[in-house]
């Protein structure tokens, strides 16, 4: 064990770290475009209420005109309504798709366990709407149109818990993503086999021949994009022809798009072709220096990235533009505040909503004694519910499925109703959570329940290299390289850190030197351990750090002398197996806890993701604060 005071913080902070702008969360960014689709979503919602209510016929005609493709004797004729609601709302449903697969792979539902209350949530959430919407609506004609009230609206659930800000945990963002997700797999199976015109069974053998051809070639290894554009699209012509509604096809190919983090025998390899590039720019080694590029990244990821803004930004609002105008009368809106479709959307979304999610995941955790419980307290878990009761998209999707043009105007009414009187909601739980005392806030913030741990090997003290108290309530763990600048750049951070936030913190390093990069790194972490034996592991840390630009061999050993070590036997361990294998062992744990970078931070166990600047590494450590303070009670 090597332990020592942290030196007093110098007067920069992380700002100076580069490494800041690329390391960001994917989750983290979902939901930050998740927030500014949902402002889209406002604006395009506005703009259709108002087209509709200037030019009430225009508006009409415009969606209603006729659009045709047509290839050889055969095509495709929809009104352009359609052509968004069934054809570009595919895409939004392939984002969807995707990032459950990716929260499925490599998220909070790795755990297979964890899938179980966001499951049953979400589906409790859906069951309870439904009852009271059919409560209302049993007993008329609209009662076939039950489906309308399942689905939660992504954009704007999760754009409420962003406008909130701060106030919330992140971990609840997670949770409301996961049974979101599972509302729009349940709702696009409920549209396929409820709201779907009679079946061809010739179209449907042919869709589905079509997805076994894309499942061969991805088998195949086939990672050129136009083979699978082409049979999406195919496969979206069968499908609308088999009578299914077509969207399906986004969220069924993104549910077979694996997600992966990037290893550290692909960055190697890339980094090697990269090298060949640069000493000899040839057009085969730039083809393969693409094509291992595009190996390293998962095709999840890439995909996500590319279609995710223009789903938020482009396709959802344009969704909201076709469906959300209504011609208001004060006829019309006095029938529909006393409707029963009306009554029973916006009572089942806003009330029915957080009552079967909060219900199901009570209930869940008492039966399972705890041990299946939300990774949040209970004040978010209510915070999220209320959340969830905003509807649009899909409601807005099986309405124009399910009701006739009376019925729908009067299910839009409740449909846009939802969005404040669910936002006013959780306002006032936020609020209400912010009144109680720390203790209290804190309780119902964050919760008792355990959280994945993604360092692999548990902090040793008796192995690893810790610098402060070492009882102290938050573990810092650093995967570092001696040559890398943006290692060199956070230190800084770690002394501005301990300074700013109230409360002992420790800090741990581990060796990752990337060697296919920084070619002094592995010598100057063996040199490190070298000194380690003599007690002197901090201060030729900090020397290394200092003068990265200074790590030959000669260097090294100017540095141990600057250190008072004994040189002798500071070359004797240089040039022993066990210092090579102590290095090897970090390394080891970093490629199984997924770091595959430097630095790579882990706050009490869990992998930080998101900017490597001071505030937002405060946030997690003071998170993992009030987490440790509740749990030691």
């Amino acid at each position: 064990m090597n332990t020592t005071t942290l030196p007093p913080a110098g007067p920069q902070g992380i700002g100076q770290t580069v490494r800041s702008e690329s390391q960001h969360s994917p989750l983290r960014d979902f939901l930050r475009t998740e927030t500014g689709s949902a402002v889209a979503l406002i604006v395009a919602s506005v703009a259709a209420l108002v087209w509709a209510n200037v030019s009430s016929g225009s508006y009409e005609h415009f969606w209603e005109t006729s659009l045709s493709v047509q290839l050889g004797s055969g095509g495709v004729d929809l009104e352009l309504r359609e052509w968004v609601n069934s054809g570009l709302m595919a895409a939004f449903f392939f984002v969807v798709g995707l990032e459950a697969r990716r929260e499925f792979d490599m998220g909070e539902l790795r755990q297979r366990s964890r899938m179980t209350l966001p499951l049953l949530a979400g589906l409790t959430g859906m069951g309870v709407p439904v009852l009271i919407f059919l409560g209302f609506a049993a007993t008329t004609d609209a009662g076939s149109g039950w489906g309308v009230a399942m689905s939660t609206d992504t954009a704007f659930a999760l754009g409420t818990l962003a406008l909130l800000g701060k106030r919330l945990p992140e971990a609840l963002r997670t949770f409301l993503l996961t049974v979101a997700i599972v509302d729009d797999i349940v709702a696009l199976a409920v549209i396929a086999f409820v709201y779907s015109s009679s079946l061809s069974c010739p179209a449907l053998l042919v869709a589905l021949a079509i997805f076994v051809a894309v499942l061969c070639i991805r088998r195949a290894g086939v990672r050129h994009s136009v083979p699978y554009v082409v049979l999406a699209v195919a496969m979206w012509v069968a499908l609308l022809k088999s009578g299914v509604d077509p969207v399906v096809t986004g969220l069924v190919l993104a549910m077979i798009t694996y997600a992966y983090p990037a290893s550290r025998t692909d960055l190697e390899r890339t980094s090697g072709q990269f090298r060949l590039f640069r000493e000899q720019p040839t057009p085969e080694l730039e083809r393969s220096l693409r094509q291992g590029l595009a190996t390293v990244i998962s095709p999840n990821e890439r995909l996500e990235q590319i279609f995710h803004p223009w789903t938020s930004y482009v396709i959802v609002p344009l969704f909201a533009l076709a469906n959300a105008g209504i011609h208001i009368t004060w006829a019309g809106f006095t029938d529909a505040l006393t409707a029963p479709i009306t009554l029973g959307i916006l009572i089942a979304f806003v009330l029915g909503k957080p009552l079967g999610i909060v219900l199901c995941a009570a209930l869940t955790t008492w039966v399972s004694r705890g041990r299946l419980q939300p990774q949040v307290g209970w004040g978010a878990v209510l915070a999220g519910s209320s959340a969830s009761g905003a509807a649009f998209t899909v409601s807005l999707l099986i309405a124009a499925l399910a009701f006739n043009e009376e019925q729908l105007t009067q299910a839009k009414y409740g449909i846009l109703a939802t969005i404040p009187f669910s936002f006013a909601l959780t306002w006032l739980i936020t609020m209400a959570i912010r009144a109680l005392p720390q203790t209290g806030r804190v309780r119902a913030l964050m919760g008792t329940g355990e959280s994945i741990i993604d360092l692999v090997a548990p902090v040793d003290e008796e192995r690893d290299h810790i610098r402060g108290p070492l009882n102290a309530p938050v573990t810092v763990v650093k995967y570092g390289d001696f040559e890398c600048p943006y290692c060199a750049q956070a230190e800084p951070m770690m002394r501005q850190l301990r300074d700013d936030v109230e409360g002992d913190i420790r800090f741990v390093w581990r060796h990752l030197p990337l060697d296919d990069v920084h070619p002094c790194a592995q010598l100057a972490a063996e040199a490190s351990e070298a000194a380690a034996r003599q007690d002197a592991f901090w201060p030729m840390h900090d020397a290394l750090l200092s003068h990265q630009g200074e790590l030959s061999p000669q260097d090294l050993l100017r540095h141990a002398e600057d250190l008072g070590l004994d040189l002798k036997k500071f070359q004797r361990d240089l040039r022993t197996h066990a210092i090579a294998s102590r290095v090897a062992e970090d390394v080891e744990s970093a490629d199984r806890s997924s770091a595959v970078g430097s630095p790579t931070f882990f706050v009490n166990g869990r992998l930080h993701r998101g900017a490597y600047d001071l505030a937002t590494l405060t946030e997690s450590v003071r998170a993992a604060q009030e987490r440790a303070s509740i749990t030691d009670r």
